[in-house]
């Protein structure tokens, strides 16, 4: 007899049933998952505003923050630092090592054998923190029994097992087949160092390559993205947001990354150059572009600004407070001085009018960003995997801020037809952008636009000054006023308070954020708020390697506890190839458990435990005779 559960409940059983259709199933599970509960965590790597750098960027995906070359140092303490050297590079690049390798002369059977033998010992160390099926299913599908078998050996009484395991690595060998291997035991080790990968903001910008970038986190086996304003402005843009679009043309031309557009994502820039052309015959080509999308994209911010007041933001409306004879701009009951008195493309009795020529080009480049097949397969990844924040095993990560006022409450803003603070401005911001890319409707089209400069944006937090920048002389006009989020987010208690928003153990929790490079050169510190808060935005981009002294910082949160890794200037794949030269990182402990993390204590751990309570509850069934077994 069926008995009284909910009906729900009951139909849950029923499906579970199909999967383990006998106690004999269900019991071998619930023995199997009690014990995953008391492996280690994997390990967590955090990093953010990579800003296009792909070289570097690839680098710390290949290098692990630093955790390959800390593992094989313990693990082969009797190797000649150059011989470890040349071990991890090849682990971070197997397919151009070994070429140089096979030009050297130096790809002998006896170097294949004793590398063989060297990554097999690193990968079994590596792996001891995951289940065989885990490991199983990470290694390439071509090896996974031969690179089983290896991993898995025993000692016996008569060595056969060890004969067994040489005799597959001389058949590797005798193959040709050697080279295949050591890349598919390095792809795995890079696996197993690093669990899950968390990208706290900023893929786009600056740098030549972050559609590289995008390629390699597409590749990559688990990640999150939280979105940083950068990364708002290409999902504005690839969902046809005019003023986005003209934005990002106009960042690509200050940074001087034509490539990217055209021949990484197929937009001409010959409709822009032709009506530049045309327009700024006496300026230099790169100039003459720069004026005259940015006074494109000041045209149509007007507009965003004017049908949208609830953004608050008729401060940042300029064009019609030029005066045009003089050269200057009135700001804040004051005149400055223009870098130029020369705006052809302005009509001075309606500035924000956009003339002919500039409706023909917004629609070419508009049409142009929407039909970019990668583009749209990258911002599509974007949406899939990205969120406006993510909890993960009690900590909380954002790209940007929570917008506070100026006494450190959570400051209230309107946002999709409310007003609403806190956690409730984040979900608010996500349902628009999600909007945005799914309806294409203005509003949202809008307010994403609005995500990547707007003052009280939750992915900026300070005011975006692009025109200032652009044409105005005086540069302590540039200066950018910031949120007072980032002058609380210094005391403990505030980022307690964020953490209970986000309903997270304030003494146990931590705020991984990105956005604002820290500045290590002049003795800034990444560790905010009693330990509770950290920036990791250490400037990945060379354009702040001066300000901030390094190349940005990663964080990694494994078992034993959290460190932040600070990491100087990568030289390059070519002089990594040629010297072995890693990026030299300074470890710095942030915390360290006195009880180490296992699987039981992570979200994860917390889904074994409720699946191990259902298979529990059907194995009562079973017994009971409530269920039938299909044996």
């Amino acid at each position: 007899m069926k008995p009284e559960f909910k009906d729900y409940r009951w139909r849950y059983l029923e499906q579970l049933a199909k999967e383990y259709p006998t106690r004999y199933a269900a019991f071998t599970e619930i023995i199997n998952l009690q014990a995953i509960l008391n492996l280690p965590k994997g390990t967590e790597h955090f990093i953010s505003d990579v800003h296009g750098e792909y070289e570097a960027f690839l680098h710390i995906v290949n290098n692990c923050s630093g955790v390959i070359r800390e593992k094989v140092d313990q693990i082969f303490p009797e190797m000649r630092a150059e011989e470890r050297g040349d071990l991890c590079t090849l682990i971070y690049y197997p397919h151009e090592k070994q070429a140089q390798l096979r030009r050297q002369g130096l790809d002998t059977d006896a170097w294949y054998k004793r590398t063989l033998y060297e990554l097999i010992k690193l990968t079994k160390f590596l792996s001891s923190r995951y289940t065989r099926s885990k490991v199983r299913k990470a290694i390439p599908r071509d090896f996974n029994y031969i690179i089983d078998e290896l991993l898995h050996a025993q000692a016996d009484e008569d060595n056969n097992r060890q004969r067994y395991h040489e005799r597959i690595i001389s058949s590797i060998i005798e193959t040709g087949s050697a080279h295949h291997f050591v890349t598919a035991l390095a792809a795995l080790i890079k696996r197993l160092a690093v669990d899950h990968l968390h990208l706290v903001g900023d893929v786009f910008d600056r740098g030549a390559h972050p559609d590289d970038i995008m390629d390699l986190l597409m590749q990559y086996p688990s990640l999150d993205i939280e979105w940083g304003n950068h990364d708002m402005l290409w999902m504005g843009a690839a969902c046809g947001s005019e003023v986005c679009i003209a934005t990002v043309v106009r960042n690509n031309v200050n940074y001087n990354n034509f490539e990217l557009l055209e021949n990484g994502y197929g937009i001409s820039m010959r409709s822009l150059v032709l009506f530049a052309d045309k327009y700024y015959k006496e300026e230099e080509q790169c100039s003459a572009l720069y004026k005259a999308v940015s006074v494109l994209v000041f045209k149509l911010q007007g507009a965003v600004i004017k049908r949208n007041p609830d953004f608050d933001m008729q401060d940042r409306l300029f064009l019609d407070k030029i005066n045009y004879d003089k050269g200057t701009v009135h700001i804040d009951g004051k005149d400055y001085t223009l870098t130029t008195k020369d705006f052809p493309t302005i009509d001075r009795s309606d500035p924000y009018r956009l003339n002919q020529d500039e409706e023909a080009l917004i629609v070419s480049l508009k049409q142009a960003f929407l039909n970019s097949k990668r583009l749209q397969t990258h911002i599509a990844f974007l949406f899939a995997h990205g969120s406006m924040y993510k909890i993960m095993n009690g900590n909380l990560l954002y790209h940007g801020c929570i917008p506070l006022t100026a006494d450190g409450s959570f400051a209230k803003i309107f946002c999709d037809g409310a007003f609403v603070q806190g956690r409730e401005y984040f979900d608010a911001a996500e349902r628009v952008a999600r909007r945005g890319f799914d309806q294409r409707d203005q509003r949202s089209l809008d307010h994403m636009w609005y995500l990547w400069c707007g003052k009280k944006s939750p992915l900026s937090g300070r005011v975006i000054k692009t025109f200032e920048r652009a044409f105005v002389a005086d540069k302590a006009m540039h200066e950018e006023p910031r949120d007072p989020y980032y002058t609380f987010y210094h005391q403990e208690e505030i980022c307690r308070m964020i953490l209970r928003e986000f309903s997270l153990d304030e003494d146990k929790g931590h705020i991984i954020n990105g956005h604002t490079p820290i500045k290590a050169s002049s003795g800034e510190n990444p560790v905010r708020g009693g330990g509770k808060l950290l920036v990791i935005d250490g400037g990945f981009c060379q354009a702040y390697h001066r300000t901030t002294g390094i190349a940005g910082y990663t964080l990694i949160f494994n078992s034993h506890g959290l460190r932040l890794k600070a990491h100087r200037p990568f030289q390059g794949i070519a002089v990594a190839l040629k010297e072995n030269q890693d990026i030299t990182s300074e470890s710095i402990e942030v915390e360290r458990f006195a009880k180490r993390w296992m699987v039981a204590d992570c979200d994860n751990g917390q889904e074994i435990k409720m699946q191990i309570e259902s298979l529990k509850d059907l194995l009562q069934q079973y017994r009971q005779g409530n269920l039938p077994e299909k044996l």
